[in-house]
């Protein structure tokens, strides 16, 4: 779930749609829901495309991800 915050929060930033992202990246669009919902995680090669797809670095994804789960262990 926590991967799919981030990814969500990071889509809206970018002000793309779910549709959107997912073109740009070459994956499904389900695929994005599935994702942002917890359902999915993104193998690497996905994470390299969204990162792309979003003008960002997957390691900037990644730190996100791991202040996200920082912030659920001090709460």
């Amino acid at each position: 779930m926590a991967f799919g915050r981030v990814l969500r929060r990071r889509r809206q930033e970018a002000g793309l749609t779910q549709e959107e992202l997912a073109l740009e990246a070459d994956v499904q669009r389900n695929y994005v829901s599935l994702i942002e919902r917890g359902i999915n995680q993104p193998t690497i090669a996905v994470l390299f495309k969204l990162a792309n797809a979003l003008k960002c670095s997957p390691s900037s994804l990644i730190l996100l991800l791991e202040e996200e789960l920082e912030c659920r262990v001090q709460l």
